[in-house]
């Protein structure tokens, strides 16, 4: 059936652990297209009807909550002036100055120009970096105690504009990387005042609950309370998480940092902790593409075997996880899906904040899926039953997630395209780098660019989409919980996905639709029991107004037979009234192109909005599966290709001059 409408070990060298009191801080039946109007949008184009005064609009009241759900676009991985890096990048902007960004507010790049969103965000989290979190700046300002210190030295008045030439960008990277190791061989020596330490961590961390605090706007716009926790392997394999309260009221006086574990088990541990007294949180894993196999390995921390206590309790403490950001995707990689053609898509081969090569085996989200229902199949609880999200992780309180008007990351370090590797570099540029960094020139077709990073890898990406009842903290974290929710490569793409073995034939046809598919089915993140039933799944799609048509929606399906993993990708619908080809499951080429000279698209090609109801062709009852869905626009030029047009030089040869976007659903799984 295919009926397509178109339209906790500690680390070794800490010497101190940061307190863990708490505090408390102040602070009648629609039509089938009347439905796709709800479909989650503010709005619908009215061609040239005259439309009433904007005062006439205004309506300062928050809506009414919908019982099936809109869909709100947000972003959970942001940094400020207080993360270290951040700071060294250049990055003098303030919690207060990212929640007016999101709104829409334009604020300043560390590089001089101002940056705006073209389309403001519904909810935004603060996440800077808990491990000396806003000591970088402390250790800047030569009025404090700390910058007494030896250690603060290198860093002093280092944002000064006098300090930003090239010489002094291409020093900051050491200056900070050495900043921490002898800051923690100091507390540990006796040497700087561990107190102290604690006490700028904590004034910090209060200053960022009063900025979630100020600009929480209960219906119309959600901050949650945040940060990032940030470690790694021995190896150098990413292990970050993101740490999201639900609540900003009752909140830890510290966040817990990889001062108190290097081990993840033991932020779990403090999670648990917390929630006992009355402190809800989850965690968000990303960059498990730079983790060198660490973040979905399948033995603990202590090299056991994963088992029912170790699934039970990352579940409880991690329900999702970001599968595409700046730093890359983390859907799946082409040596783990060698028979998905889009599977190659903005590949950040590198491990986090390093030039060493990351093994893919273990890094990817649908390995790690498949992973789990061998471990279920084997009588382990799935540890890997987690849904999907996107982020920016900005180092500079602004998400950048549109390929045109793309700034990177990492403040002055690749706020220009020299820097990140996309045009190349003068002579003068290239003599100073030589004398300064010799490693970081890479020649490509005979011209030198900025390299050695991976700058010219990373992506204009992504954000988070939620299906909630209202914009409140307590509708958008409850859907962070149950995992309904979706993530886009920076498009405000929507996408639906439900799953049910009593759904109707002519299901999207009728004016309860979405009723329907909640009373009859499950949503995205949820658990279908099929009861030896044939599945259906309702998938739906709808284009981002300011974005690029849709060309095809696929259902990704991942399942174990006879101890094997096998994935499969279907197309389910196709734009402009195609088909997809029964045998191959594939849709023909609807002709879209991109014209390089000018990154024009293709008009009147491509679909605003798909809707279909699937049933997988190869089911077979018993076998239990996952399903996800992956949407794609039409072509469009890559941000690296804007960025060679604008300086009028040829695109980087050794670069994608292309991309598709896309957004992906969390999971269904079907037992």
């Amino acid at each position: 059936m295919n009926i397509h409408t178109a339209g906790s070990r500690p680390l070794r060298y800490a010497a101190f652990f940061l307190p863990l009191f708490l505090l408390t801080a102040c602070g009648g039946d629609k039509s089938l297209s009347e439905q796709a109007n709800d479909f989650g949008g503010e709005g619908v184009s009215k061609g040239n009807t005259q439309l009433p005064p904007v005062t006439d609009l205004l309506d300062l009241s928050p809506p009414a909550p919908n019982p099936y759900r809109n869909a709100y676009f947000g972003d959970l991985h942001v940094h400020t002036e207080y993360s270290f890096d951040a700071y060294s990048f250049g990055t003098t902007a303030t919690p207060y100055d990212a929640y007016r960004y999101a709104r829409g507010e334009a604020i300043t790049h560390p590089s001089g120009y101002e940056v705006q969103l073209r389309t403001p965000l519904d909810f935004y989290a603060v996440t800077d970096h808990a491990m000396f979190l806003g000591l970088v700046k402390e250790a800047a300002d030569t009025s404090t105690e700390f910058s007494k210190y030896a250690v603060a030295r290198p860093i002093h008045d280092i944002n000064d504009p006098d300090n930003m030439g090239i010489t002094s960008i291409l020093q900051r990277v050491g200056n900070f990387a050495s900043f921490i190791p002898e800051t923690v061989r100091g507390i540990q020596d006796g040497t700087i005042d561990g107190e102290l330490v604690t006490d700028v961590i904590r004034g910090a961390w209060l200053d960022t609950i009063e900025a979630a605090v100020q600009f929480n706007d209960p219906g119309k716009f959600t901050t949650f309370v945040a940060y990032e926790y940030t470690t790694a392997s021995d190896d150098r394999g990413n292990l970050h998480r993101n740490v999201i309260f639900q609540g900003g009221e009752k909140l830890p006086a510290v966040p817990f940092s990889r001062l108190n574990s290097q081990n993840p088990e033991g932020l779990w541990d403090w999670m648990d902790a917390l929630r006992d007294q009355g402190i809800e949180s989850l965690a968000i894993p990303h960059n498990s593409n730079g983790s060198n196999g660490q973040m979905f390995k399948l033995v603990d921390w202590a090299g056991n075997p994963l088992d029912d206590a170790y699934a039970r309790r990352r579940l409880r403490n991690e329900p999702l996880v970001e599968v595409t950001q700046i730093k890359g995707t983390s859907d799946t990689h082409p040596l783990l899906s060698p028979n998905d053609e889009w599977a190659d898509f903005e590949i950040y081969s590198l491990r986090v904040g390093t030039d060493l090569p990351s093994e893919p085996n273990g890094s990817y989200v649908r390995q790690a899926l498949q992973n789990g229902l061998a471990l279920q199949a084997g009588g382990i609880t799935n540890p890997f039953q987690f849904g999907l999200v996107g982020a920016s992780d900005t180092h500079v309180a602004a998400t950048t997630d549109d390929e045109s008007t793309f700034f990177s990351k990492a403040g002055i370090l690749d706020g220009e395209p020299v820097g990140r590797g996309s045009v190349p570099v003068s002579l003068l540029y290239g003599a100073v780098v030589r004398m300064v960094a010799p490693g970081n020139l890479t020649e490509v077709e005979g011209r030198n660019y900025i390299g050695g990073s991976g700058f010219e890898t990373w992506s204009a990406s992504g954000v988070t989409g939620v299906w909630a009842e209202e914009n409140t903290r307590e509708a958008i974290y409850s859907a962070l919980r149950r995992k309904e929710t979706f993530a886009t490569t920076g498009p405000r793409i929507k996408v639906r996905f439900f799953a049910g073995t009593d759904f109707a034939p002519d299901i999207l046809e009728g004016s309860e639709l979405l009723a329907n598919a909640y009373t009859q089915g499950v949503a995205m993140g949820g658990e279908l029991m099929a009861g030896g039933k044939v599945p259906a799944f309702i998938v739906w799609a709808s284009r981002d107004p300011r974005g690029t048509p849709l060309q095809r929606m696929q259902v990704i399906k991942g399942y174990v037979k006879n101890g094997e993993a096998v994935e499969k990708v279907y197309d389910v619908a196709c734009s402009d009234g195609l088909a997809p080809d029964p045998a191959t499951h594939r849709c023909p080429d609807n002709g879209a192109v991109v014209n390089l000279a000018d990154c024009s698209i293709s008009v009147d090609i491509g679909d605003s909005e798909m809707l279909t109801l699937w049933q997988d062709p190869e089911y077979e009852a018993g076998v239990d599966a996952f399903y996800y869905v992956r949407v794609l626009e039409n072509p469009s030029c890559r941000w690296s290709t804007w960025d060679a047009l604008r300086e009028g030089v040829e695109p980087r040869a050794d670069l994608h001059k292309t991309l598709q976007e896309r957004a992906w659903s969390s999971p269904i799984w079907v037992r």
